[in-house]
């Protein structure tokens, strides 16, 4: 004789997990293509290509809709991670992007991406305009760059002000860190290269030459 009547319990939560895992997959795979046309973008914007690293910022939003759409019905997901790692990408990529060709920085609710995946994604742009002044100073246009290292510190001086919990801000702490590292680099690279380039200015161009 049965006391617990478990059967009803058995189908509610079967269902239920049935669907959340359905729910997760679809998501899944469309985070996979929301980092891809996220670090195409970046490219992009590498490469000079304003429109295309646009188009492609813009078709990875698209897909984060689609996936926050199948995911409003399961607020049990928040603890997976994929999701905030393909928000951080997208907003890297559109950070990236308005920096580079705007001089302007993208409000977190006009991406769609959490705050805290898009302080991450802030923190990863640093690298990218490391990027930027590094192929600037190859082609002896460094100068051209100060504009960058200005917009790397104000970026720094930003997320070093979130200090709150990294389970709040999914790690923060350790991307300030990593940011603080490289913009000491870029900051070094980019004094070298002045003081290099005033010394190399100021010789006669036939000394130069030889």
């Amino acid at each position: 004789m049965a006391y617990l009547q478990l059967d009803n319990i058995k189908e509610k939560i079967s269902e239920k997990l049935a669907n959340t895992e359905s729910a997760k997959d679809k998501s899944y795979i469309l985070h996979r293509e929301i980092i891809k046309k996220s670090g195409l973008a970046i490219r992009a914007v590498h490469r000079g290509e304003e429109e295309n690293a646009r188009q492609l910022v813009k078709d990875a939003g698209e897909l984060l809709d689609k996936a926050t759409t199948i995911l409003k019905d399961y607020p049990e997901m928040s603890r997976f991670g994929f999701m905030h790692d393909a928000q951080k990408e997208l907003a890297e990529a559109a950070i990236t992007t308005d920096i580079v060709f705007k001089n302007s920085l993208p409000d977190p609710d006009s991406i769609g991406v959490t705050y805290p995946a898009y302080l991450n994604g802030m923190g990863e742009v640093i690298g990218e305009l490391r990027r930027e002044i590094l192929d600037l100073m190859r082609q002896d246009q460094g100068e051209k760059g100060e504009r960058f290292l200005e917009i790397m510190d104000e970026i720094y001086y930003l997320l070093v002000q979130m200090d709150f919990s990294d389970g709040v801000t999914f790690g923060l702490r350790r991307t300030t860190d990593v940011a603080r590292s490289i913009l000491e680099k870029t900051r070094g690279d980019f004094t070298n290269y002045t003081v290099s380039k005033k010394f190399r200015d100021s010789m006669p161009l036939s000394e130069v030459r030889s």
